[in-house]
C-alpha cells in the first residue's frame, strides 16, 4: 500500500470518529481544527523541505487521538499504535508517531526546541491554528454555562499555553502575532486601548 493511501486511510477513519456525538466537538473539530492544523503543516512543509510529511500529516491527523476517541493518553497511545498499525502504518513509525505526541503533550518549550522538525511543525502548527476562525467562539458556545469571567480567563491560558509552550517556529511566531495579541485583549479583564 502506498504512503498516501495509508495516510488518506489514516485521514478518513479519523474524521469519522470525529463525527461520533459521543466526541463533545463532533459538529466542528475537523473543519475548524484539524483542516487548519494539516494546512498550517503543509505550508511549514514547503519551508522545512527537509521535513518526513508522511511523519507530518500523521502527526496532524493523530496528535488528538486520545480527545477524540476520549481515552486517556495511556489508552490512546495503546488504541493510537494499534490503529496505525491496522492502517497500514509500519511499526517503526507507528512508535514514531506515538512517542512524538507524547512529546507535543509536554508542551514544553525548551524541549520542543531540540526535537525533530516534525515535531515542532505540529506543535506549532496545532498552537496556531487555535487562533484562526470560530475556535475560541466555539469554546464560549459549549461552555455557556461559566461565566464570562471564567471564559475569559481560560481562553487566556489556552493563548499563552499556545504562544509561549508551543509554538516554536519563528515562522508561525510572525505570523501569527497580530491573531495572538488581539485574541488576548479579547479575553483580557484589563483591556489597553491605544489611539
Amino acid at each position: 500500500m502506498s504512503e498516501s493511501s495509508v495516510i488518506e486511510r489514516v485521514r478518513e477513519q479519523i474524521i469519522s470518529y470525529s463525527a461520533n456525538p459521543a466526541f463533545i466537538h463532533h459538529k466542528w473539530y475537523v473543519k475548524h481544527h484539524l483542516l487548519i492544523v494539516e494546512e498550517i503543516a503543509i505550508k511549514l512543509c514547503s519551508i522545512y523541505q527537509n521535513a518526513n510529511r508522511e511523519l507530518v500529516l500523521l502527526l496532524v491527523w493523530m496528535h488528538d487521538y486520545g480527545k477524540i476517541t476520549n481515552q486517556s493518553a495511556h489508552d490512546a497511545e495503546i488504541a493510537g499504535e494499534k490503529f496505525l498499525i491496522d492502517s497500514g502504518v509500519s511499526t517503526q513509525l507507528a512508535l514514531q508517531v506515538i512517542a512524538s505526541i507524547k512529546i507535543i503533550d509536554r508542551k514544553d518549550p525548551q524541549e520542543l526546541l531540540t526535537e525533530s522538525i516534525e515535531i515542532q511543525i505540529i506543535s506549532s502548527a496545532d498552537g496556531a491554528a487555535h487562533m484562526i476562525g470560530p475556535f475560541f467562539s466555539i469554546y464560549w458556545w459549549e461552555n455557556s454555562d461559566l461565566s464570562i469571567e471564567e471564559l475569559q480567563a481560560r481562553n487566556r491560558n489556552k493563548l499563552k499555553t499556545d504562544w509561549e509552550r508551543k509554538i516554536v517556529l519563528p515562522e508561525i511566531k510572525q505570523a501569527f502575532e497580530f491573531q495572538y495579541r488581539y485574541l488576548l485583549n479579547n479575553a483580557s479583564e484589563d483591556r489597553q486601548i491605544s489611539i
